[in-house]
């Protein structure tokens, strides 16, 4: 028989929330929610809670693809223990607490343990993913735990992704460099929804190369103020033309596994 549970709307910072570690007879409650309840928002947006339990210290950024079970018992994606028909969606950020590394949308560090997160299945959402093809609905799996790839063609041996699209190969914005500095300012053709995420790879004008984007600061009402790269500016730039790659917004439709390549 199935028991009846209450079923709500779970807006704001909920799905963004890393529970854990837990740690049996701690005192610290969890899970808080059932396993597998669905949480809501803007554009679409659909966030399933699954376990997540690592063996080691694990960083999790926006963007990295998990596959979880009947049971909601999710793992980083990856070719080889990528299972045909199940579900699988990406971890869309982390906000925590000061104690813990992280903030709105960014990514965040966890030791070994048992973990509780949010995974998002429909709608607007970072992705990780090595090449893009714009409009494609069917990407597949890689040899990268959490990296997914949306080539023109499949690749053979892949696990097949489908119901996933992206708008575009890359995305470009605007921005002021100031030699010397690694942070870009007067940010245009931004959004938290949108991106740039953390861990894409930017290039432009006074950029080095193999640069990405390692912090995000928010404003008050949640808007993007700047960014901090990984390396330092090499020259002053105003309205200068930034193209990120590596982490883009796809557009997700419950994505699952379909079938070997």
């Amino acid at each position: 028989m199935s028991i009846a549970t209450s079923q709500t709307d779970r807006l704001g910072a909920n799905p963004f929330v890393v529970e854990g570690p837990i740690v049996a007879g701690s005192g610290i409650p969890g899970p808080n929610f059932s396993l597998g309840a669905t949480a809501l928002g803007a554009k679409e947006a659909e966030w399933v809670y699954c376990k997540l339990v690592l063996a080691s210290t694990t960083t999790l950024q926006p963007g990295q693809w998990f596959q979880w079970d009947r049971d909601y018992t999710a793992t980083l994606l990856t070719t080889a223990a990528a299972v045909v028909g199940y579900r699988c969606g990406v971890f869309a950020g982390a906000s925590q607490s000061p104690t813990q590394s992280g903030g709105p949308a960014q990514a965040i560090s966890l030791a070994a343990g048992t973990y509780y997160i949010w995974l998002q299945r429909n709608g607007q959402a970072p992705a990780m993913v090595s090449t893009a093809t714009a409009a494609l609905v069917v990407a597949e799996t890689t040899a990268t735990a959490g990296l997914a790839n949306a080539p023109a063609s499949a690749t053979a041996t892949t696990k097949a992704i489908a119901n996933v699209s992206f708008q575009a190969a890359n995305q470009t914005f605007t921005a002021t460099t100031v030699n010397g500095s690694p942070v870009l300012s007067a940010l245009g053709s931004v959004s938290p929804e949108g991106g740039p995420f953390i861990g894409a790879a930017i290039s432009g004008t006074g950029i080095p190369g193999s640069t990405t984007i390692s912090g995000i600061t928010y404003g008050p009402s949640g808007t993007i103020q700047s960014i901090t790269m990984s390396a330092n500016a090499t020259a002053n730039g105003t309205a200068i033309t930034v193209t990120a790659t590596g982490v883009l917004e796809a557009t997700l439709m419950r994505p699952f596994l379909s079938k070997v390549n």
